[in-house]
């Protein structure tokens, strides 16, 4: 863990972790508890943070981008749509993220 805090990537890895965790609980918690059993008081605190996960890895998968020399069509686009599908940052932590070598 404390290898990943030392590198954008790792950084990235880890946002994407929690980005992920936040769109699960947002949407198999939160919004059945506010829209099946009339409890809202949730939706909003996981919500913001949801959002404000959400930002940090649309900007650092862009700046891993970068960093990485992705072309936009080839791998950067993939990454970034995985943060709107349940589980897609876990898939692509997976497939992409956990074999980028840094130096």
């Amino acid at each position: 863990m404390k290898n990943l805090l030392n590198t954008n990537t790792g950084r990235l890895r880890i946002i994407g972790f929690l980005e992920g965790t936040s769109l699960l609980i947002l949407l198999f918690i939160a919004m059945p508890m506010k829209y099946v059993f009339e409890m809202p008081f949730l939706t909003r605190p996981v919500g913001t943070i949801h959002g404000a996960l959400f930002l940090l890895f649309v900007f650092n998968t862009l700046s891993v981008g970068v960093e990485q020399n992705w072309k936009f069509k080839d791998t950067t686009w993939k990454v970034l749509l995985a943060c709107v599908i349940p589980f897609g940052t876990f898939y692509i932590d997976s497939k992409i993220l956990s074999k980028i070598q840094n130096h």
